[in-house]
């Protein structure tokens, strides 16, 4: 039939006329095109839907269309799709609809997918008694949809794992989020990661899904022993259709009993470094394709470093404990030896001090009453009691330094008050002390602690504040001890203070930050150039049996 025959049929049956040029028009378009009157039959098919059809076989023209383009004896209605034609018939509107492809007339399912576009024809008089139906593969765009989707829950899920891996600080919920996020975007209900112990060189399951208790706990590998093993040796991922065939699987009767199949397993590496694996399985044969186990190797990173990191604060944590042990161990001995130190002082160096001086006094008065005794003399020996009353004097304060007696005796607020006198007081700087809640003694290291940060801070602010007003309050309750010391000197930058110099430099602000952490607590210190010190510090208050009795002065 020619191109005239052919408008000729469609402009009878629709009410509308085309000339030769619309007609040219239609034909050219790489869409294929076609007018369906309300009875389904085909009025008109442009060129290159004439093409599609099968070598010899006549043209559609008059017949139903599902019958020429869906080998169907009836119209289109779901489960397949719904014929837009109704649609377009009732609501004198354009409608459009995509569905599956089907081969022409073999009735058989294809994996395209065709873009229906319908355009409703009117007659003479307005109604509608047709269609102009364009239809467009567009299987490729409908491929690349589903690769964006994919490729965005990809995302998603590397998303997920990294919030979980920079937010949570459990190991084991870490990695549960890890193998849930697996499971979902695989659409899986097997799987687990296994842990190396670098101790035993072996692999075992920290967390898993769908597998029994029993292959959990028995399926302990060793490096390099079956597919598990094998990927922590290499660091390489593994992809298997069908693991129940594979030869080179470890214990194949509990693969077998868990009616395993499909199987991927990839490492979980920190750098260059295998930690662990993590498995996933189907009981289906051949479910996992190659995109899986790259997305899964992906998250195998991830999880790898969370392991690396536990394992490295687990490390930290060890030593640091090690360190403060070694440290407590440390200052113990420091103050065993200032109290030995002391005690010899007081018994031995103190008392001949005081002997002497004593001595002295009496040879000065006797020669007061003597008149043969050389005049130059008498001075010499009255400067000489005078530095022994002076070395008296300050080996009683070198004592009460090393070790506080009045901490001993009458407790912190009363050490406290004499060691501000004592150092502060008697350099003409104002000190303003404050104490809440120590109406009971404290234990015995926390109050030794707070007193010696208290001594560093003065000494501090006497070598070095220029201060003319100090403050230092202590406020306690069951729980917890707050001290805070306050100067208005010079101040100084504290971002400058990084360690302790040759000089000595900033071993005050870290034998402070030491003895508090030493008993749990925290100390800092803030200040500025010209705006003063505050030296603060909390401690955690734990009372033994023995610090809930009463540590007055009687009691010693």
């Amino acid at each position: 039939m020619s191109k005239r025959e052919n408008t000729a049929i469609h402009t009878t049956a629709g009410g509308i006329s085309f000339d030769m040029g619309l007609w040219d028009v239609m034909d050219s378009l790489e869409d294929e095109l076609l007018v369906v009157d309300s009875q389904y039959r085909v009025r008109l098919a442009n060129l290159t839907l004439r093409r599609k059809l099968a070598k010899g076989a006549k043209l559609p023209i008059g017949k139903h269309c599902y019958e020429v383009f869906h080998g169907r004896q009836k119209p289109c209605t779901a489960p397949l799709w719904e014929c837009p034609l109704r649609r377009v018939l009732q609501r004198n509107s354009a409608t459009v609809v995509i569905h599956p492809d089907l081969t022409l007339g073999a009735g058989t399912m294809s994996n395209r997918y065709t873009k229906l576009t319908m355009y409703p024809l009117r007659d003479s008089d307005g109604n509608v008694d047709a269609a102009v139906e364009l239809r467009r593969d567009v299987t490729a765009e409908r491929e690349l949809e589903k690769e964006i989707l994919k490729r965005r829950h990809h995302l998603d899920a590397l998303s997920r794992v990294s919030c979980a891996v920079s937010g949570l600080h459990s190991l084991d919920a870490i990695l549960d989020v890890g193998l849930a996020t697996v499971l979902d975007i695989i659409n899986g209900s097997i799987g687990g990661i296994l842990i190396s112990d670098e101790e035993t060189d072996t692999l075992s399951y920290r967390v898993h899904r769908g597998l029994s208790a029993k292959y959990a706990e028995e399926m302990r590998l060793r490096i390099g022993e079956g597919i598990a093993g094998r990927v922590a040796q290499t660091g390489e991922p593994v992809l298997l259709e069908d693991i129940s065939t594979e030869p080179r699987a470890a214990r194949p009767d509990l693969i077998s009993t868990e009616g395993l199949k499909g199987f991927v397993s990839v490492p979980l590496k920190a750098k260059d470094k295998v930690v662990g694996v993590m498995n996933t399985a189907s009981h289906i044969a051949g479910q996992f394709s190659a995109d899986d186990m790259h997305l899964l190797k992906s998250i195998g990173y991830q999880l790898g470093t969370a392991v690396e990191q536990t394992r490295l604060h687990r490390s930290l944590s060890s030593a640091t404990e090690r360190y403060q042990r070694l440290l407590r161990q440390v200052l113990t001995i420091q103050e065993q030896e200032r109290k030995r130190i002391a005690r010899e002082l007081h018994d031995e160096t103190g008392q001949e001090l005081t002997a002497l001086a004593l001595n002295l006094q009496a040879i000065s008065q006797m020669m007061e009453m003597s008149s043969v005794v050389d005049a130059r003399i008498k001075p010499t020996l009255k400067k000489a009691h005078s530095l022994a009353t002076h070395a008296g004097t300050e080996l009683t304060k070198l004592i009460r330094e090393l070790r506080p007696t009045l901490l001993d005796t009458l407790g912190l607020p009363a050490a406290v008050g004499h060691l501000a006198e004592a150092n502060l007081s008697a350099q003409g700087i104002d000190v303003v002390t404050e104490f809440k809640g120590l109406d009971q003694r404290l234990p015995a290291e926390i109050e030794l602690s707070l007193f010696r940060t208290i001594q560093e801070a003065m000494s501090n602010i006497v070598k070095h504040a220029e201060a003319k007003n100090v403050s230092i309050n202590i406020e306690c309750n069951a729980n917890e001890c707050v001290l805070r010391i306050e100067d208005n000197g010079k101040g100084f930058d504290v971002g400058q203070v990084t360690g302790i110099d040759e000089g000595g430099r900033g071993a005050g602000l870290f034998g402070m930050k030491e003895r508090v952490t030493m008993i749990g607590g925290t100390c800092s210190c803030q200040s500025q150039p010209g705006q003063g010190t505050i030296v603060a510090a909390k401690v955690p208050i734990m009372r033994s049996t023995a610090d809930g009795q009463d540590k007055g002065a009687d009691s010693r």
